[in-house]
């Protein structure tokens, strides 16, 4: 039985697996953390496999009861208590067990009230973070790879802790194609865009109204309560508070950076 000790974020994770071919992904992206042996863990997660079929969509069926809540979907199964103290995932392959883990920490760092999941990538210049957000196919991941030699936070899914006066963001494990350097700490979040292929590089202001509008469809979240759904609201709109959100229409080069710093 193989233990990987980690820290995503401010917390402690303890990650059980017996599987060799599902420890690759952890050793890829997750990066073990012989300091925090000692250290209380705020979440205790084992992975089974074996479970469901092959990936067939995105859906996520959501049944919760007074000891537990599940995530279920064709390829994977997440039981956690309703502490999100612990959780037991099973899946059907690597893949499933990528998406599984970005559901439960999604989940897990909502219901703590500590921040969110954005669907983008993330980068630091000049010792603050930039986040680059749209829709599927706007250019995240080709935002990320122009930005070297940047530093890149993320190329996914950006993990922002968000209180009412701050926003910072940390590494985040939960990545696509670009595999993330050791880097400790967080970093404060400068602006936010939100990305349109063009011609010509332009960048403007959004309303905070539409850049809550905007910004709400690119969370990683499968709410299973009202009261859930209400801490996203929040957390998103002392996000757009605290930081300003743009609409960036960029050319495939790295130009559009003068725009930022």
């Amino acid at each position: 039985m193989n233990k990987l000790i980690t820290k995503i974020g401010d917390h402690y994770i303890h990650i059980i697996c017996e599987s060799k071919e599902l420890n690759n992904m952890f050793e890829k992206n997750f990066h073990s953390d012989i300091c925090a042996e000692n250290e209380l863990p705020d979440l205790i997660i084992k992975i089974e496999e074996g479970y469901g079929v092959p990936f067939q969509d995105y859906e996520v069926e959501i049944i919760k009861n007074e000891s537990q809540i599940q995530y279920r979907r064709a390829d994977y199964l997440i039981e956690v208590n309703t502490e999100f103290r612990s959780a037991t995932i099973s899946v059907y392959n690597d893949f499933a067990l990528k998406h599984a883990l970005t559901n439960l920490y999604s989940a897990f760092i909502v219901y703590h009230n500590w921040g969110l999941l954005i669907h983008s990538s993330c980068a630091i210049e000049n010792g603050k973070a930039h986040i680059f957000a749209g829709q599927s196919g706007a250019g995240k991941s080709t935002a990320a790879k122009l930005s070297y030699p940047r530093p890149l936070l993320s190329d996914e899914a950006t993990l922002v802790k968000i209180t009412s006066n701050k926003v910072t963001v940390f590494n985040s494990p939960f990545r696509s194609e670009l595999q993330a350097d050791h880097f400790e700490g967080n970093v404060e979040l400068a602006s936010v865009q939100l990305l349109y292929q063009a011609l010509q590089n332009q960048r403007t202001r959004s309303a905070k109204s539409d850049a809550l509008l905007h910004l709400m469809d690119k969370v990683f979240f499968w709410p299973y309560s009202d009261e859930e759904t209400k801490t996203i609201m929040r957390l998103m709109t002392d996000l757009v508070k605290n930081v300003p959100v743009y609409e960036l229409h960029f050319q495939k080069n790295n130009t559009f950076w003068e725009l930022i710093s």
